[in-house]
């Protein structure tokens, strides 16, 4: 798929009004697939991995500095790669069947696809708890989290498709969009914890924030704890000294420099293997991380996954 949207919207670029862009399927707008043929060709001792990486990576910068107006439909399940097609993108409409989640840490990977970026910059410490839990959001949630910029019911999905065919410009988009798209009321999902987690996801480190959900003792705080306590504890300290960079970076260009330093190190890493195989391959959902916990984690080995690469291979080039 990666192969085919990155030139043609290259080349779209320059003879379109706009781009609109849907799955195909009833159930997705895209998730998963991808990092299951990435693993089992680097158990075959393939670089599908690496190559893949680069040319997503460079689609999503694309899509985040694309010339033209750029819109996603993500109707239905929206996770890792469905995410860096839509959420770089001016317009992202969701529906009431929407999924989102970046999920990346039980998985050994970390939430990519341009996430460095758009996480640390959504409401407080929201994308730094959603990043590191893979919390999943639903229908309008998606659209008070920031991830999607309108909501319609799906129903209606076919007539605004229709609507906004007929544009030929922005302005026609926006106003279309305005007009049929409604203002779900329902109260966010995560509102009543919000306050916590903007406390406890302010902690600096892994450790940190753990300790601080474990003072605050709530509920809410202890299914938390139980959910980190299942992911990957480097995919967890990568994954927060990733987001802490992209806060401070001027450009999604530069956060997807960076991720893609991280990816080429978790394609040689134990834990993107075994996560992968567990959750997609095996399915027995046990996975056993190496090393087994966070305080066996050093700095040393964090800091590993952001060495520069090899001149002729950042991705800086492609960009």
């Amino acid at each position: 798929m990666v192969n085919k949207l990155l030139p043609t919207l290259t080349e779209w670029q320059h003879q379109k009004s706009f781009v609109l862009v849907k799955g195909s399927g009833e159930k997705a707008f895209c998730a998963g697939g991808d990092v299951r043929d990435i693993v089992e060709a680097g158990l075959r001792g393939e670089r599908l991995g690496h190559n893949f990486f680069r040319k997503e990576y460079t689609m999503n910068g694309l899509i985040g500095n694309y010339k033209i107006p750029y819109v996603a439909l993500i109707d239905g399940i929206v996770m890792g790669g469905g995410v860096g097609i839509s959420i770089h993108g001016n317009y992202r409409i969701c529906t009431e069947r929407t999924l989102y989640a970046m999920p990346e840490t039980a998985i050994g990977l970390f939430p990519d696809v341009g996430g460095s970026y758009v996480l640390p910059r959504m409401q407080g410490k929201l994308g730094i708890f959603l990043a590191l839990t893979g919390t999943r959001l639903k229908g309008s949630d998606v659209l008070k989290a920031g991830v999607a910029t309108h909501y319609i019911e799906s129903k209606d999905i076919k007539n605004l498709e229709q609507s906004l065919l007929t544009c030929k410009d922005d302005k026609c988009i926006k106003e279309t969009l305005n007009r049929m798209c409604v203002q779900d009321i329902k109260e966010f999902a995560l509102q009543p914890y919000l306050e916590m987690i903007n406390k406890c996801f302010a902690g600096n480190t892994m450790e940190e924030i753990m300790s601080l959900l474990e003072k605050d003792g709530s509920d809410f705080a202890k299914n938390t704890i139980k959910t980190l306590s299942q992911m990957s504890p480097t995919s967890m300290k990568v994954s927060l000294k990733l987001l802490q960079m992209g806060s401070k970076m001027s450009s999604l260009q530069e956060c997807l420099e960076n991720e893609y330093r991280v990816a080429v190190a978790c394609l040689a890493n134990h834990d993107f293997t075994e996560g992968v195989q567990a959750l997609l391959i095996r399915k027995d959902k046990n996975p056993k991380w190496k090393p087994p916990t966070l305080k066996e984690v050093s700095q040393d080995l964090v800091d590993s996954f952001f060495a520069n690469l090899p001149e002729n291979e950042e991705l800086r080039h492609k960009l």
